[in-house]
């Protein structure tokens, strides 16, 4: 009976600490649009992790921790997509992932959501605000989309020679799709 109130107790303590969503990576998609020499250069990022605490009634409380594999990059051709992994570009061997951890949520209106955080790649962090969109769907999925727009320089995504924003523009479009359960 003891070890029943323990763990009663602990889920009720649990809950009052906001809901735990679970991210659902295969629903899920990170993809980044660049222009290179004025043409766009569409890629993606294949793997992805998100820890995220959320309660609709309370968003303020709830907090995002999410972490991109900068080793899952593609874009274009196989042999761009190799540059991406070198020290000029995301340097993924001393840096191999990307972070964003949530600093403060806002609800903008009904399913709006704006997510203030620190991003962090390169050992670069910089505060961003992402506007995110919470549609529900089936079978208690729901999908949180939006996008932003960072500066590539900022983050030293392009180092040296690279850092000439009229051949790789210095915009890069983040958009997400993502699938989360417990909403």
């Amino acid at each position: 009976m003891h070890k029943f109130i323990v763990f009663a107790a602990a889920l009720a303590l649990a809950a009052s600490a906001g809901a735990q969503q679970k991210l659902l990576p295969a629903q899920s998609e990170i993809n980044f649009t660049i222009k290179q020499m004025g043409v766009p250069l569409d890629g993606r990022f294949s793997r992805f992790d998100a820890q995220v605490a959320f309660d609709s009634k309370k968003p303020e409380a709830g907090k995002i921790d999410f972490s991109i594999d900068l080793g899952s990059a593609a874009v274009g051709d196989a042999e761009t997509t190799r540059e991406l992994k070198k020290p000029e570009w995301f340097n993924q061997a001393k840096f191999p992932a990307a972070t964003f951890s949530s600093t403060s949520i806002k609800a903008t209106g009904p399913g709006r959501l704006e997510v203030a955080g620190t991003l962090s790649i390169k050992g670069n962090a910089k505060p961003v605000v992402v506007p995110v969109t919470l549609t529900p769907g089936p079978a208690g999925v729901t999908t949180a989309q939006g996008s932003f727009t960072l500066k590539r320089v900022d983050f030293k995504i392009g180092e040296g020679d690279w850092t000439d924003v009229s051949i790789v523009a210095n915009d890069v479009t983040v958009k997400f799709k993502l699938a989360l359960t417990g909403i």
